[in-house]
């Protein structure tokens, strides 16, 4: 049996990193944080949050959403 993919919401990740939902819109947009829309609402992978864990933001990432 193929195993259950985990996918957050975007009030998961906002608890989980302790930021605003205008920061994770801003790492979606900036390309951080991978994120798909799924009908209305965005949806964050367990991997794709790891990952975006494990690299943080990149250099000059203030610039590119300012």
């Amino acid at each position: 049996m193929a195993e259950a993919i985990k996918v957050y919401t975007l009030e998961e990740v906002m608890d989980i990193l302790k930021v605003s939902r205008r920061t994770i819109y801003n790492y979606i947009k900036a390309d951080q944080l991978k994120a798909i829309k799924v009908g209305r609402e965005w949806r964050v992978t367990e991997k794709a949050l790891a990952m975006f864990l494990e690299t943080g933001t990149e250099e000059g990432y203030y610039q590119k959403v300012a």
